[in-house]
């Protein structure tokens, strides 16, 4: 079961500030600023239980301080920036990867200096204690550099890296391990003080210990059992005891009262009553294990279960409920640092409009990047006209590259050189797969970079598509192609009807330019083993742009099946730089936009991005002439476009719209309606760590797109014409369509589209935009 996780960027803007202090007060601390009484920032939070709780904390410099209310323990580690924890007679100066152990009834204060990023597990202080004793450790603690410090370090950087798909059964386990590593790095790191057990007696205790742990559950431990298990006599396992200011029978009593509260707070265990589980851990008699666990805690066990199932995302289900299982998951990218980029190309000038042609200069291929020198310059305003190709192009050389000096110049590919030679966010010397430079890991064409002037982070920017049409064929006057792949990538291809008969189709469509309304199949093939001008064998489709050899693959004619194709001419890839990463794969969608693959980004259509870098860098590709909702065989209907755009910036601050303020994902706007767009993981390169470019296509799943999905339009509709939140969700249960946009592009897609007119005569907020 997934434990219940909330984001202040899922809520209404005026939410936020209030959500930011009740959300720190959750895990018993208070942020304050010295200029505003709020602190910027943005938190992740999941609860377990009534106790456990995992935060990913983003923010501004700000000071952070226990409310000192609850006796309780904080495992914080530092992913990004530096800070100050100061105690009575200590203080720490704290940078990325530090990890600090903190009580929350205890005197200390952190400051950061810049902005920071934090994992935050809040945990039970009694099992830690049980685990210190008499130790005479005090918290505030940091974490120096031992083994086991290390492992503890790198065990909560995975937990937070995860956050999004972490159960409530995780973070528990992830509590009692936390706890054992942190006690015995505190307990290897901290000089015992005198009168304590020595060096000696500390690694016998351990010894001891460990044979207690194995051994809870009989009800008949006793200390001579375990004297002789291990080879000392009675009086001396007795003074081990006695050196940390505790019998042997408080202290394992204490370990089975704290194995007792994990498993009554675990939902693995619900089903089990508790005293089935005061049985597990040697406790006979349940009255007797009631009263002792209220004492120890103070709470009941059975208070202990509520407060569990309080925090569960227990959502009530039709029918008889089962296991879930993941979704089939494309084979994730690598990141690579280097990146090779050619030269850029002067575009055509024309007063405040611009003519941008796809060549080899002018395009980049499967990745986006900050660091993208862009290939032209505009004022917002600006209108451009786009040349995109599709990457599909090889499919047919006759049909869609030959004879166009655009398409040849970027498929331009001999055995003795490759013109645009990376393809994909993977590294330049094909060193994983072998596949080529780039090794594939995106695949789409993207024209661009365009930097906006003016453009900040903070901004938004709104990109207007006014016409899109197909781009005609040179060696076939009067016609257009694209090409449909059921590719391997696909929903279909675990659940074709022949499974034995694993293959990939390729079909072939044609539009007629004079009334370019649909698209009719021409032939279809099934894929056979190509060989690359450089030598490659490639079994599947598994890098983009080879010329496929005819000769190799058997036609099968379709031009008379009677079959049309609607038009729903647009861009699937549409994207502004993201921030988080240099070299970014071009098929996970994400809140730069990129590879969204909505049909609705029509002519006639709006889509607004939130700005991460300097310029906004934006690029586009990918063009469709159809896809339906889904994109289930892994592919729309492939078809290089040139589009009219007209570019316009959205300022942050008091001028910006309501209805733009804080946006965090790609919304679309039509003439009758609002299309809002999420994923499963909307932020996947910086919720999902150092490997969330693979990660991102493991724990991708549609219902965690519909719940990021239904929360986005929540935020939406109440900050946009003002309503209140219960008036919200009947709206959005009457009037709002939900629906999969995609699963083929790693990081699935749901959108919700709701027309304008359910809002009558209410006005959302007056736009305005530069110029």
């Amino acid at each position: 079961m997934v434990a219940a996780l909330r984001s202040i960027d899922h809520l209404p803007l005026e939410h936020r500030d209030k959500a930011w202090l009740d959300w720190f007060e959750e895990l018993s601390l208070s942020a304050s600023v010295d200029d505003q009484p709020i602190p910027r920032g943005t938190m992740h939070l999941r609860a377990a239980n009534a106790t456990t709780r995992l935060a990913d904390v983003s923010g501004t410099p700000q000071r952070i301080v226990p409310m000192r209310r609850d006796h309780g323990i904080l495992f914080a580690l530092i992913v990004a920036g530096r800070g100050r924890l100061v105690a009575p007679h200590q203080a720490f100066d704290l940078a990325d990867g530090d990890m600090m152990v903190l009580g929350t009834a205890d005197d200390w204060s952190l400051t950061f200096r810049s902005d920071f990023r934090a994992f935050i597990l809040q945990a039970a202080a009694c099992p830690l204690e049980a685990r210190l004793g008499r130790s005479g450790i005090r918290l505030p603690k940091v974490l120096g550099s031992t083994v086991v410090a290390v492992v503890a370090k790198s065990g909560l950087r995975t937990l937070g890296s995860n956050l999004e798909t972490s159960g409530a059964a995780d973070l528990t386990a992830a509590e009692v391990a936390l706890t054992e590593l942190v006690a015995s790095a505190l307990l290897g790191e901290v000089r015992e003080p005198a009168g304590s057990l020595t060096g000696v007696q500390t690694a016998h205790f351990r010894r001891v210990a460990a044979t207690i742990d194995a051994r809870l559950s009989d009800p008949d431990l006793a200390l001579a059992l375990i004297a002789r298990l291990e080879g000392l006599s009675v009086r001396y396992a007795q003074k081990l005891f006695e050196g940390r200011g505790e019998s042997f029978s408080e202290y394992v009593r204490q370990q089975r009262l704290e194995h007792c509260r994990i498993d009554l707070a675990d939902p693995n265990h619900a089903h089990e009553s508790v005293a089935a589980i005061g049985q597990r851990w040697g406790f006979r008699d349940q009255s007797h294990f009631s009263r002792t666990f209220g004492a120890t805690f103070g709470m009941s066990p059975r208070q202990v279960r509520r407060a569990r199932s309080q925090t569960d995302e227990a959502y009530p289900l039709r029918g008889k409920p089962d296991g879930r299982k993941s979704a089939a998951a494309r084979p994730a990218p690598m990141l690579q640092a280097a990146m090779d980029r050619p030269p850029t190309a002067r575009a055509r000038e024309r007063t405040d409009h611009w003519h941008l042609p796809a060549t080899a200069e002018t395009v980049h291929w499967g990745f986006f990047s900050r660091s993208l020198p862009p290939v032209l310059r505009v004022d917002p305003g600006d209108s451009v006209t786009v040349e995109t190709l599709t990457q599909h192009a090889g499919d047919d050389w006759q049909r869609m590259v030959a004879g166009d000096s655009g398409a040849e110049s970027v498929f331009d590919w001999s055995p003795e050189h490759k013109r645009v030679d990376r393809r994909g966010a993977g590294p330049a010397n094909a060193s994983i797969f072998g596949r080529g430079a780039g090794e594939g890991f995106g695949v789409h064409i993207m024209t661009g970079p365009i930097y906006v002037r003016g453009a900040e982070p903070g901004d938004v920017l709104e990109i207007e598509f006014v016409e899109i049409r197909p781009r005609p064929s040179a060696a076939f006057p009067g016609k257009a192609f694209a090409s449909n792949v059921s590719a391997w990538w696909g929903y279909q291809y675990h659940d074709l009807l022949d499974r034995d008969a694993k293959r990939e189709t390729v079909t072939i469509f044609e539009i007629d330019m004079r009334c370019p309304a649909a698209a009719r199949p021409l032939y279809s093939y099934e894929w056979q083993p190509q060989t690359d001008p450089f030598g490659v064998v490639h079994a599947t489709i598994d890098y983009p742009g080879i010329p496929v050899d005819h000769s190799k693959v058997s036609h099968r004619d379709l031009s008379g099946s009677g079959v049309r194709i609607p038009a729903r001419l647009h861009f699937g890839c549409i994207a502004v730089a993201p921030r988080e990463a240099d070299l970014v794969d071009s098929i996970p969608p994400g809140y730069f936009g990129g590879n969204i693959d909505n049909w609705r980004i029509g002519a006639g259509a709006k889509l607004y991005l939130p700005v991460a870098v300097q310029g906004a860098l934006l690029s586009i590709g990918d063009g469709h002439f159809a896809q339906s909702d889904g994109e289930i065989n892994g592919t729309g209907l492939e078809c290089s476009l040139t589009g009219d755009i007209i570019i316009k910036l959205h300022k942050a601050g008091e001028g910006c719209p309501a209805f733009l303020r804080g946006l965090n994902s790609p919304l679309i706007e039509t003439e009758h309606s609002w299309v809002i767009q999420s994923f499963s993981h909307p932020n996947y390169l910086r919720d999902l760590g150092s490997n969330a470019q693979s990660d991102v296509y493991k724990t991708s799943t549609i219902e965690l797109a519909l719940r990021n999905a239904f929360r986005q339009t929540r935020r939406f509709i109440m900050q946009t014409y003002d309503l209140a939140e219960d008036e919200v969700l009947s709206i959005m249960s009457l009037a709002a369509d939900f629906g999969i946009t995609q699963v083929a592009d790693g990081n699935f897609g749901v959108h919700a589209t709701i027309t304008k007119a359910v809002f009558g005569e209410r006005q959302h907020s007056q736009r305005t935009a530069r110029p």
